[in-house]
């Protein structure tokens, strides 16, 4: 990113999947057997690498536009990702029914091209120095590790509800198919609307994030074990009780989500990093890896399990990943409260105060 730079990162990125995305819509004209399935998989894979390039970079362009809102900025965004997860099935779905395969991807697509020429307009331009900063000095300092294992956690238990709920709910509830994506809107609308007063809660009062965290991924966990509800509750799962689970882990997922990524950087700067659209870059790399890392776990081992154990029971275990990291998060800010407070002891020898002050004051 800092060797050719954010912007023209963000505009190929986008530029490659629009033209990818069009392409999925001409592959039901490609001869069947290995042929189409090797192309289904190579224009999947480019969709990938346009997309993360589009994402690795406008998380590094918002965070250097707006360095003391990220929270907020990024919040207030996800309320675009909540109406892109409500009206893309149906619009989809009607763009399917009326003209046929082709046309919704070449309608997405042409979208995604057309706003290439818009941002190239009017996106900055940031100049950038590389930094001696590497990926890996970043991933292994032990705060990033939790807060990677966060954002792993989040984002496999988003992805686990693709495959498994709407099935869940055809067999469970009887709704027709039209009404599936109804349900989702639930999710959807609770996590798009909460998304901004978070962000401006984690940046407003930072001291809040360590505690966002760990409410988030402990009642993301609970709200999992309720969707089904597990068998060992012996509780009845009927539509209106499923539609308010849903609606709280939207929330839930908001609160852990929205201040990862400031809580990142500030670990960083803790450390030593060199403030810059560099460090931005390596964050806004490792926040997509791990995210695209769950979004690959959660649909895998999710099917997996509603296919040998049912809904119920998968649900369940795919809250142990939000349980996991919500304690995991916990334990690591007890400790590190703890042995802030040993080390600002009056038995503290002087001349590391001193050094702290001042690690203070640069972080300022």
């Amino acid at each position: 990113l800092t060797h050719i730079g954010a912007k023209f990162m963000f505009v190929a990125g986008m530029f490659v999947s629009g033209c990818v995305t069009i392409l999925f819509g001409m592959l039901d004209k490609v001869p069947n057997g290995p042929i189409f399935i090797s192309l289904c998989f190579l224009v999947r894979a480019m969709d990938a690498v346009g997309f993360a390039g589009a994402m690795t970079a406008s998380f590094s362009i918002l965070a250097k536009a707006f360095p003391n809102n990220i929270a907020t900025v990024l919040g207030s965004l996800e309320i675009f990702t909540g109406l892109g997860l409500v009206l893309g099935p149906p619009l989809g779905g009607f763009l399917y029914q009326s003209f046929g395969y082709e046309v919704p991807f070449i309608t997405l697509g042409c979208v995604m091209l057309v706003l290439v020429p818009v941002n190239m307009c009017i996106l900055p331009k940031y100049d950038s120095i590389p930094s001696k900063d590497s990926f890996w000095k970043l991933i292994l300092l032990p705060k990033v590790l939790v807060l990677c294992l966060t954002i792993f956690s989040l984002s496999s238990c988003l992805g686990f509800l693709d495959p498994t709920m709407s099935l869940f709910i055809l067999k469970k509830f009887k709704l027709p198919a039209g009404y599936v994506g109804l349900v989702f809107l639930g999710l959807a609308l609770s996590y798009s609307l909460s998304s901004p007063v978070l962000g401006f809660l984690s940046d407003k009062l930072p001291y809040l994030r360590k505690w966002l965290l760990v409410s988030g991924g402990l009642m993301t966990a609970l709200c999992f074990f309720m969707l089904g509800p597990a068998p060992v509750l012996h509780i009845e799962s009927q539509l209106w009780l499923f539609v308010l689970v849903l609606v709280l882990i939207g929330f839930s997922l908001g609160m852990s989500a929205i201040p990862v990524f400031p809580e990142i950087l500030h670990c960083a700067y803790e450390n030593g990093f060199e403030e810059g659209l560099s460090l931005l870059g390596l964050v806004s790399g490792l926040f997509s890896a791990m995210w695209s890392l769950g979004a690959f776990t959660g649909p895998t081992l999710g099917g997996f399990l509603n296919e040998k154990l049912g809904f119920e029971e998968a649900s369940a275990i795919q809250g142990g990943w939000a349980l996991l990291s919500g304690l995991a998060a916990g334990i690591f800010y007890i400790t590190e409260t703890t042995r802030r407070r040993s080390s600002s002891s009056p038995q503290n020898p002087p001349g590391n105060n001193e050094e702290r002050t001042h690690l203070m004051g640069s972080e300022t």
